[in-house]
């Protein structure tokens, strides 16, 4: 009996001392990552960085290079940066700032296959590919996962165009997933001149909207979830703000109005519409896609051509829902953080930051995008005065082809501490943006 309660204490002493142990490894990384943050911002705040411009009082650092094409990005308590890996053999590279010098030295892929959306919650590390939802339980110390991921989602249908799966989580134990459309405007033969279009259209019966799933329940097929929201073409953006209640998207309108159209429409009508959407999700709501889009000029959503429109036709338009602020057409916006922390000066505490990727349908003209902006929160939802905040990732201003981009903004994460970090698909590059203190 003493020899066994003897053995007792000992398991017990090594138990305390390994928990001992953990606690001031990370603490040893939070002193780290702040000692990093006041060296920053007194002797190396940088403004530019890779031409990449931040505001005044900002501190841009590149903390990662050549990792390849990287879609989403997480950031756990400790400072380990989690990014998807958008080709190649392994679906995650974790990264970990070991010396508190800014830079990721230690990396580790796992998973199997291409990713693009990615999130930490609760504990574990959610991985999008194109027709799962994976989980991983992840130790706060953990760079890379000791078990297996497990498979919580599947039986999304298998598509080509807008596979990618996105993603983002609520407060009451929901995770609400991107299905995006495999079309452009649901016509009877895709992204073809004067082709007309579906009507209904099958493609929003599985996709084309957001589908909300309980956490709760493992192993789920589609059928299992709900169709939350309908009619939005492809919401890459996707974010959940616990100030306001909501889901968010910003989606990818549609293309090649001038292309498919030219009677009805010019180059230059072609180039502007339709507007990239910020939009509000309730259950049950519908925004029109495929049959309308919204018209920024004329602050409302207009019948297709596809579906009879002639770019001034209404139809039955006015019973979709509105969005709550417009982009320029054709930014492509792939990513959105609420920012629900406190590094930032006051004003943009719970305002949104989308990333744009920029997209090749304003050809023949310049590319526009290629930036993060910036939008401010109110009340009732978002300020529709939004504002550039990174920008220069394009590397000029004069691009014919996203191919000739510098880099091109996927993803973004907010930090424990505070700061944003963007992630790049052209290079695989990885910044982090924050404010300078005085």
């Amino acid at each position: 009996m003493i020899k066994k309660h003897h053995n007792e204490s000992q398991v017990m002493s090594h138990a305390i001392i390994s928990r001992v142990t953990t606690v001031l490894v990370l603490a040893a990384f939070s002193i780290l990552s702040l000692c990093w943050q006041i060296v920053r911002a007194d002797e190396r705040c940088l403004r530019k960085v890779d031409n990449i411009q931040v505001p005044e009082n900002f501190c841009i650092q590149r903390i990662a290079a050549e990792l390849g094409r990287l879609g989403h990005i997480a950031v756990n308590e400790n400072g380990d940066v989690f990014a998807a890996l958008r080709s190649g053999t392994h679906a995650v590279v974790a990264m970990r700032d070991a010396d508190g010098d800014g830079a990721m030295e230690q990396t580790e892929r796992f998973g199997y296959g291409s990713a693009t959306g990615i999130a930490i919650h609760d504990g574990s590390l959610y991985v999008g590919t194109n027709q799962k939802i994976l989980r991983w339980k992840l130790g706060i110390s953990q760079l890379r996962p000791s078990s297996e991921a497990q498979t919580i989602i599947s039986g999304f249908p298998d598509q080509i165009q807008h596979a990618a799966k996105t993603f983002t989580f609520d407060e009451k134990g929901y995770i609400y997933v991107n299905v995006g459309a495999p079309s452009n405007a649901c016509q009877e033969k895709d992204r073809a001149s004067g082709s007309p279009g579906q009507k209904p259209c099958p493609l929003r019966e599985k996709q084309a909207g957001i589908w909300r799933f309980k956490l709760s329940t493992r192993t789920q097929q589609q059928a299992d979830g709900e169709r939350y929201a309908t009619g939005i073409r492809n919401a890459m953006a996707i974010a959940y703000s616990p100030f306001l209640k909501n889901v968010f998207v910003v989606q990818h309108g549609r293309d090649q109005l001038h292309q498919n159209w030219p009677e009805l429409y010019t180059m230059e009508q072609g180039v502007q519409l339709p507007a990239e959407e910020m939009l509000r999700l309730n259950k049950n709501a519908d925004f029109g896609w495929p049959y309308c889009y919204y018209d920024p000029r004329a602050e409302k959503r207009v019948l297709a051509p596809e579906y009879g429109g002639d770019g001034k036709k209404t139809g039955d338009c006015h019973q979709y829902g509105k969005p709550m602020m417009t982009f320029p057409a054709h930014w492509a916006p792939n990513a959105m953080v609420i920012y629900d922390q406190k590094n930032f000066p006051t004003r943009f505490w719970g305002g949104a930051f989308v990333a744009f990727h920029g997209s090749w349908n304003r050809a023949p003209q310049a590319q526009q995008g290629y930036l993060v902006a910036f939008v401010p929160m109110v009340i009732d939802g978002f300020d529709p005065q939004w504002e550039i905040f990174a920008d220069g990732f394009a590397g000029s201003n004069k691009l014919r082809s996203p191919g000739q981009a510098q880099f091109r903004p996927t993803g973004l994460a907010v930090g424990p501490g505070g700061q944003l970090y963007i992630s790049d698909s052209k290079k695989g590059y990885i910044w982090r943006i924050a404010h300078a203190k005085n």
